[in-house]
């Protein structure tokens, strides 16, 4: 049977976004700890996202838009604007700061803002690796289309594809397109496998799931499209041992990321170039 996840709606940089992982039911799938659906979300002109520099340790982030644009910035001195379609994969590694902005471009007129942010927790031995960016444009990502199922694979392995993005361990991370009435086997069945349905809806055994649904699917399920559907894949590798999630940091030892707090509050991180003149508090 599927596992069915409970979303919450939070604020983020002035707009709402869906929380899906954690949850109280599931901490994490596969290497993913964490996803939010920014959006949709309409903006009139000068308003949009601006959520301000924040730091990062342990993790990877995975940014995928549906619709509108998204200026990143980050501790490395990087600049890119994510489009549709496109990857921005973040490790964090040891520590980096970044913000997740619009240009004056996309804020001067009416426009709408709708993706996904993953968290993938980095394996214990690969915690302190050296922070890095890559932007993928979606020309570079593989994609799988057969018989009315259209599949991009964004990160990790599947379907007998490999992405160009640079993963720590065994996972992966798929945009799926199905025609009403076509089938899919569950992708490396081997492995934690969750599906997010963003439109339409899907069928898997005997249980019925639609837009807004995260699942967490068993070993055995396939599933039909029995409308027109996108969904998100993805899991990896069952982890044993479940890092700990405080703010926006991730690890395995509470000391660290005390100590990632403390960096945080006296100004110890790296500042962003060209982004040095404000930033988000730790929580109290």
């Amino acid at each position: 049977m599927a596992e069915l996840i409970s979303g919450q709606s939070k604020e983020l940089g002035g707009f709402s976004v869906t929380r899906l992982l954690p949850s109280k039911q599931r901490r994490m799938v596969g290497p993913f700890v964490f996803l939010d659906h920014m959006g949709p979300a309409d903006f009139a002109p000068g308003d949009g996202i601006d959520v301000r520099p924040h730091p990062h340790i342990g993790l990877s982030t995975l940014s995928y838009l549906f619709e509108g644009a998204m200026l990143h910035r980050d501790s490395l001195g990087n600049q890119v604007e994510i489009f549709p379609g496109d990857v921005n994969w973040m490790t964090a590694g040891r520590g980096i700061v970044h913000s997740e902005r619009e240009s004056h471009e996309a804020k001067a007129g009416a426009h709408r803002m709708d993706g996904l942010q993953f968290w993938v927790a980095l394996p214990e031995a690969d915690a302190e690796t050296e922070p890095a960016f890559s932007h993928h444009n979606r020309h570079e990502l593989p994609v799988w289309n057969r018989e009315g199922v259209f599949a991009r694979l964004l990160a990790g392995e599947a379907l007998g594809m490999s992405s160009p993005v640079r993963t720590f361990s065994p996972m992966f991370a798929l945009d799926v397109l199905m025609q009403k009435g076509t089938s899919l086997p569950r992708p490396n069945p081997e492995q934690e496998c969750a599906a997010y349905i963003i439109d339409g809806a899907i069928r898997t055994d005997e249980q019925s799931f639609s837009a807004g649904d995260l699942i967490v699917l068993d070993a055995e399920s396939g599933f039909s499209a029995t409308a027109n559907t996108r969904l998100f894949l993805f899991g990896g590798d069952h982890w044993p041992k479940t890092p700990h999630l405080v703010w926006n940091f991730v690890s395995f030892s509470t000391e660290r990321i005390k100590q990632a707090s403390e960096d945080w509050k006296a100004g110890r991180f790296p500042a962003i170039p060209g982004d040095d003149l404000e930033h988000i508090p730790l929580p109290e």
